[in-house]
């Protein structure tokens, strides 16, 4: 780490029980920041810079926490225990179903109603890097087994926003855990992304009923409009799929390596964003749901497609498809995976 290196950490908030929320803002070599809470692990800001130096927020999210409180679409959140839907709200695991909230319709999204996304976290600076942790207690949400878990965010010099997972049980237990940031790289959430140019890593896709719950089978992208293996714009073919994109890729390369996954470029200001994940999966979605009643702090309203997220993950209802890539974690393994967001501005 560079002497320039820094976290520094104020008072957010404070929840209704009294408990203090603060703010931990990294900075870098580069003058890049990224802005946390430890209440949901939410990312509030990534402040990057464009090809004209200028540095501006390329997330969506508040400046207070009473707007995280009244709700949201999970703004730059951790997401557990288990990221995406499970169908029914249920699964069957050693011969014990489980019963889970119905949050989303028939089904079970995000961890359920009060997710790891809606929980205040243990945060320590350690080592240059925002360790979070929290205990998941046994029946939490309907999930079996006592679950540890620590987050650590690091900013590199390379602006990269380095995001390390790591989780035990004491019983098996469903666990699929992501960040739910939303990206506009343009600096202004004012705009649509549409006309980001999206490249994927991932031949294949798992195809959606109207819940958005996966059939079960995997489909090659070839001749469909999820076919990102070589750049596209985001909006160029968005009518065909219904509603927008709210998929799971099925990414190319060994699972558990950290591999390069997807690139997103913005013609307009030229920054770049590349993912690597060590995930078998990434969801893409486009913001379908925001609809304009949600404001960021200068009162820019993030209407439909203000944004796009790319969460890296397991396939969604993993716990109802065996012949998807198990998410059961078991007493005596050590659930770890990391993910990067890597910034940079692509010279013409």
């Amino acid at each position: 780490m560079s002497d320039s290196y820094s976290i520094t950490q104020q008072l957010f908030g404070t929840l209704e029980d009294g408990r203090e929320v603060h703010e931990f803002t990294l900075t870098n070599s580069n003058n890049a920041e990224v802005d946390i809470i430890n209440y949901g692990g939410i990312v509030t800001a990534i402040r990057v810079p464009d090809a004209d130096g200028n540095v501006e927020n390329v997330v969506l999210g508040f400046d207070s926490l009473d707007k995280y409180l009244s709700g949201h679409p999970y703004f730059g959140a951790l997401i557990g225990r288990y990221g995406n839907r499970i169908a029914g709200g249920e699964f069957t695991l050693d011969g014990t179903t489980y019963e889970l909230a119905t949050n989303d319709g028939n089904n079970h999204l995000h961890g359920g109603e009060q997710g790891f996304d809606k929980r205040l976290w243990d945060a320590e600076i350690a080592d240059g890097s925002l360790k979070l942790s929290y205990l998941s207690e046994d029946g939490e949400e309907g999930y079996p087994g006592n679950l540890q878990v620590e987050v650590t965010y690091t900013l590199t010099d390379e602006n990269e926003l380095k995001i390390d997972y790591h989780a035990t049980t004491d019983k098996a237990t469903p666990v699929n855990l992501t960040n739910h940031s939303y990206f506009n790289l343009s600096g202004d959430p004012s705009t649509q992304i549409l006309d980001h140019m999206l490249t994927l890593s991932a031949d294949l896709y798992t195809p959606v009923n109207d819940e958005l719950i996966p059939t079960g089978e995997i489909a090659p992208v070839e001749g469909t409009p999820f076919d990102f293996t070589e750049p596209h714009a985001i909006g160029s073919r968005i009518e065909q799929v219904e509603g927008g994109y709210d998929h799971n890729f099925v990414l190319n390369g060994p699972q558990d390596s950290l591999r390069s996954v997807a690139t997103v470029y913005d013609p307009e200001t030229q920054r770049e964003m590349q993912v690597f994940t060590m995930e078998p999966g990434i969801q893409f979605y486009t913001g379908n749901f925001l609809d304009g009643s949600l404001q960021g702090p200068d009162g820019t309203s993030f209407v439909q497609h203000a944004a796009f997220c790319l969460e890296t993950q397991h396939y969604p209802n993993s716990p109802n498809e065996s012949a998807f890539p198990s998410t059961i974690l078991q007493p005596d393994e050590t659930y770890q995976t990391t993910t990067i967001y890597k910034f940079s501005v692509r010279q013409q």
